[in-house]
């Protein structure tokens, strides 16, 4: 994990990149018995070979979109990318936050990527000390971060002006 804030000046900034590669290659690896059931199974060539890239398919997509969290809380809001090519993207302007808090998010809690229901997202990689927003809306966002204090102080610092 990483974390760089900037309290100096006007604007302070807090970026932090959260990531989980146990997760990542648990979920990559249990793709291993479905390609082998695949190959060893009776449907024709053609079938296994969509299977298989299908199955391809999720793997890149898993690797490029939920191996990390990076977020970025400034003036601007907070700002949210996913993985290696940073998408899926959101961003939260400092006008939509109501609050910003500290939480300790339970392990059968975490989502593993990016969640979304009709009254909550989820951006989050681990257990442990976690960024959740409440937007004017009512909906909350919870986002992994390595220091959630301090991407608080930074929101706090950014909501007061």
């Amino acid at each position: 994990m990483t974390t760089s804030t900037h309290l100096d000046g006007p604007h302070a900034v807090y970026t932090g990149r959260a990531t989980n590669w146990p997760m990542v290659l648990l979920s990559t690896a249990l793709v291993a018995p479905l390609a082998v059931s695949a190959r060893s199974g009776p449907g024709g060539s053609g079938e296994v070979a969509l299977l298989l890239g299908l199955l391809l398919i999720g793997v890149v997509a898993n690797l490029l979109t939920a191996t990390s969290v990076r977020t970025a809380v400034g003036p601007n809001g907070v700002a949210v990318r996913f993985g290696a090519i940073g998408w899926p993207r959101v961003t939260y302007p400092v006008a939509t936050v109501r609050s910003a808090e500290v939480i300790d998010l339970p392990w059968w809690a975490v989502a593993f990527g990016f969640w979304w229901t009709p009254r909550r997202t989820c951006c989050t990689v681990r257990s442990g000390p976690t960024l959740r927003l409440t937007l004017t809306t009512g909906r909350t966002v919870t986002i992994t971060v390595p220091d959630p204090h301090a991407a608080v102080a930074v929101l706090d610092a950014a909501r007061a002006r």
